[in-house]
């Protein structure tokens, strides 16, 4: 008895795994059953799967009708197995020629009228099909999407009736369009802060090097208005980085009209989000925040206001670049290689140190409300920076600074000296370079053994210290770190825990 097959696949993080598409029917009591460890999405595809049979004209054959997802160990989950049960039906039915099916992949949703409706993770799919030397059979809106695959079959079909068709050789399916290059949204220009030079500086710094920033300040003092200016400082993301941000943004059904992405993620997450939805997880352990943010910045407006759990489960990814997801049945890895931004008032009322203003409960309320944020996440922060407002007169008189597009310039010949000397396959920016990759000279590094004596610094807060005085010195167009860039990346550790002010 023949057995029918086509080739889908099952995502772990932004991989793509093969899952094989049996189909056998057989003589006994009419019914259609599913094996294999499908999810109820899954389940529920043997009636989309009857539905769009029937609006074609077609019913199943009253036999048994039995779909095996193989490897039958491996949790299924999602509607992208419509598309490929159905192809394997109508094998098994001899409507389709299963040697036509037999070096290509599917994966669609189907509509109860028959139509192929979008899925999350064609990207990755694609990828893994042309590794595979697979052909590819995907919605007909997400055929630019499967493009970026490369080399490839492609088959973006808008029904299943055109796509029994095409396979039949009675209709051809034209090859979709080709994909577009997706742009960032409208860029806010830095030129609009005025004042705050040193907030302008950290910011620069922090851009240039990929570096975590905390902002503290009362309302109003800009914290906001400077984050938000950030991703207009930073370079495009390049074709490898790009591929890896856009197949997380597949996986998560967010990547738009098949657009790639080609500018850093910027994610602000409201404080009242959940854990998974930072971390990731779910029902379907699908990517968080922290993988959304891949290669960009992750801005925590009012970070205190976060739930502990939450922040607290930011410690790994920040230093491994990756978050995993446990599950029983599986452990899913996400990429999370991230710029961490934060804001944060001085304390609940957020006037802490301005006698007029401060509640009753000062400085008390602010130890605890600083509190709230623990000594190993507050250890990661590369930058730690006091904001503080401008008068009105101040703000009036105050000149014009310099635009996003003076500053760009800078970072971006900075980041191209990093690049440089870390080569093609090692870090990316200096936020990830390891201690033994940065050259200081004599007296920068015997002021930094001796500075962090005397300010207690961790291990980790020494190897950070020496990350921002690289990107310090590559701003200042100088191969060797000096003294001058250590002590200036060590002013902004300055307010790290145990010092951090709890007066204006």
């Amino acid at each position: 008895m023949a057995i029918a097959r086509v080739n889908s696949f099952a995502f772990s993080g932004i991989e793509a795994q093969r899952v094989e598409v049996q189909v056998q029917i057989s003589a006994g009591l009419p019914g259609f059953l599913m094996v294999g460890l499908p999810d109820k999405a899954v389940g529920e595809a043997r009636e989309r799967v009857r539905a769009a049979l029937t609006a074609m004209g077609l019913s199943l054959p009253p036999k048994r009708v039995l779909v095996n997802l193989a490897p039958a160990d491996m949790v299924k989950e999602g509607s992208h197995f419509d598309l490929p049960i159905a192809l394997a039906v109508l094998a098994a039915m001899d409507v389709l020629p299963a040697e036509e099916l037999a070096g290509c992949a599917a994966l669609g949703e189907l509509s109860l009228d028959g139509r192929i409706n979008p899925v999350a993770g064609v990207l990755p799919a694609a990828i893994s099909a042309s590794r595979r030397e697979w052909g590819l059979v995907c919605p007909a809106a997400q055929g630019a999407e499967a493009g970026w695959a490369g080399e490839i079959n492609l088959v973006a079909a808008p029904d299943l009736l055109s796509l029994i068709n095409h396979f039949r050789g009675t209709q051809l399916i034209p090859a979709p369009p080709p994909g577009q290059l997706g742009g960032g949204g409208p860029v806010l220009d830095l030129a609009d802060v005025r004042g705050m030079e040193t907030a302008r500086r950290a910011l620069e710094v922090s851009a240039a090097g990929g570096h975590n920033l905390l902002m503290i300040g009362p309302p109003g003092g800009g914290k906001s208005m400077l984050a938000a200016r950030l991703p207009g400082l930073l370079p495009d993301l390049t074709p490898r980085e790009a591929l890896e941000v856009s197949m997380v943004h597949s996986v998560a059904g967010m990547l738009r009209d098949g657009q790639l992405i080609t500018r850093p993620p910027f994610r602000e997450p409201h404080h009242s989000a959940s854990q998974a939805a930072i971390a990731g997880g779910g029902n379907r352990a699908k990517p968080g925040e922290v993988s959304l943010a891949h290669r960009g910045v992750l801005f925590l407006d009012e970070m205190p206001e976060f739930p502990r759990a939450t922040l607290e489960a930011l410690r790994q990814p920040l230093e491994a670049g990756q978050t995993t997801v446990s599950r029983a049945s599986a452990h899913i890895t996400y990429p999370a290689r991230f710029q961490l931004v934060a804001a944060m008032n001085p304390c609940r009322c957020g006037y802490l140190g301005d006698g007029s203003r401060e509640c009753g409960r000062a400085p008390r309320c602010g130890e605890d409300y600083q509190g709230k944020l623990s000594g190993p996440l507050l250890d990661r922060m590369d930058i730690v920076i006091e904001i503080t407002p401008l008068s009105p007169k101040e703000l009036a008189w105050a000149p014009q600074g310099e635009s996003s597009a003076v500053v760009a310039e800078r970072i971006a010949a900075a980041r191209a000296m990093a690049r440089a000397r870390y080569g093609e396959d090692g870090p990316t920016c200096n936020a990830e370079a390891g201690g033994e990759l940065i050259e200081l000279s004599p007296e920068a590094k015997a002021f930094l053994e001796h500075a962090a004596g005397k300010l207690r610094l961790s291990a980790r807060g020494f190897t950070r210290a020496m990350r921002v005085g690289r990107s310090i010195a590559d701003l200042a167009g100088s191969e060797i770190v000096q003294k001058p860039h250590i002590a200036e990346a060590l002013a902004y550790r300055l307010r790290q825990p145990g010092r951090m002010p709890v007066t204006g």
